[in-house]
């Protein structure tokens, strides 16, 4: 039950982080003392760890568990780079030439910034396809939260369709995770 916990609670935080984005590059800069928002991403992502276990035996035991992990890694370094960005404070011309720093190296910019948290929400997506017979409703929910997060990022530059795939993707991941345990009550 630990692991449940652990995992609801990595999945709001990384929910009430993409809220807190939609406060802007301003507000995200004056953040203080430290920055809430980029450890909401980190401590979220880690307390994540705990679906792969959860939805199989172990962390790394078929590709669900493999996709999730690697994106998670690179959730981990996302956030390293944020902390990075963060601690510009209001220094526009730092961050600009880190950003074009960054963008420049695909060898960050790919596995922390692109294809690398894609990982994550594609690794999620498949340990909710095993479910799709059975718990349908739930598996549907995380597959169209992962697409609105995939539109809102990629196709609309939407960060409110962000934060709905996020709430869709909870209420769906939450509703297969407790799934047996409704069962049992009724």
């Amino acid at each position: 039950m630990k692991l449940k916990f652990a995992a609801v609670i990595g999945l709001a935080f990384l929910t009430i982080n993409q809220i807190l984005l939609l406060g802007g590059y301003e507000f995200i800069q004056n953040q203080q003392p430290i920055d809430y928002v980029h450890w909401l991403l980190l401590i979220g992502a880690l307390l994540c760890l705990s679906l792969n276990y959860i939805f199989s035996n172990t962390i790394f035991s078929n590709l669900a568990t493999i996709l999730t992990s690697l994106g998670i890694v690179a959730l981990i370094g996302q956030a390293t780079i944020d902390f990075l960005w963060w601690s510009y404070g209001t220094d526009i011309e730092g961050v600009d030439k880190l950003t074009r720093q960054i963008m420049e190296r695909p060898s960050i910019r790919m596995p922390f910034m692109t294809i690398g948290p894609a990982l994550f929400y594609l690794g999620l997506t498949v340990h909710a396809g095993r479910f799709i017979k059975t718990d349908t409703l739930q598996s549907l929910l995380v597959f169209l939260g992962v697409f609105g997060i995939g539109l809102g990022a990629f196709a609309f530059d939407s960060r409110i369709l962000i934060v709905v795939g996020h709430i869709l993707l909870t209420i769906g991941i939450v509703a297969l995770i407790f799934r047996n345990d409704l069962t049992l009550q009724k």
